[in-house]
């Protein structure tokens, strides 16, 4: 009986050594089984803590992004069809890397739309790469922390900090000022 019980717990402590590699393939698997990416860093929280749990959900996150990449280079389908949904919420603006890192903490946006306007944003791999794990830092942090300590939360304080988050959005935004051809070059009276 004690000799069972040492095999059961050496088997346990194994598993325990492969969880955190497990779950940053499950993070890069998470795009084809429709999972959002908050539930996965939540998941982390509760299962490593909010330390390890952000830095695997980091790693996973961004080895997601370079995935997204690569396909993205190979089906010219998909990312025509992500194109048209960006242009549909944000117009033929393009997104700072700010906006993009705020929006990546809204649960309701689309990751992999918001990681195809880093592409337009950066140029190459190298700097997708960058911009693409920087913007993943707060999102991976901030849903870790959350997914720790969500029985604490009342429903008021997650529709305060959702609200917060669109405020950021809309202060965050780049101004511009368009002037008309007509108006720029005016006759003098």
């Amino acid at each position: 009986m004690n000799q069972e019980l040492v095999m059961l717990v050496s088997i346990i402590q194994s598993g325990m050594m492969f969880a955190p590699l497990i779950f940053i393939l499950f993070h890069v698997a998470r795009q084809v089984l429709f999972i959002p990416v908050a539930v996965i860093c939540m998941t982390g929280g509760l299962l490593f803590g909010p330390l390890a749990g952000t830095i695997y959900s980091i790693i996973g996150l961004t080895l997601s992004s370079l995935v997204f990449y690569g396909v993205s280079r190979k089906v010219p389908k998909l990312t025509a069809r992500l194109f048209k949904m960006k242009n549909k919420l944000f117009g033929q603006r393009k997104l700072n890397v700010k906006q993009i890192t705020v929006l990546r903490l809204i649960p309701f946006v689309h990751y992999h739309m918001l990681s195809l306007c880093l592409m337009e944003l950066k140029k190459g791999w190298r700097a997708y790469t960058s911009a693409s794990f920087t913007t993943n830092i707060p999102l991976a942090f901030f849903y870790t922390v959350f997914g720790h300590y969500i029985r604490a939360f009342s429903p008021t304080l997650i529709v305060i900090i959702l609200c917060s988050f669109t405020l950021l959005v809309y202060l965050m935004r780049e101004k511009q000022t368009v002037i008309k051809w007509q108006e720029f070059f005016q006759v003098g009276n």
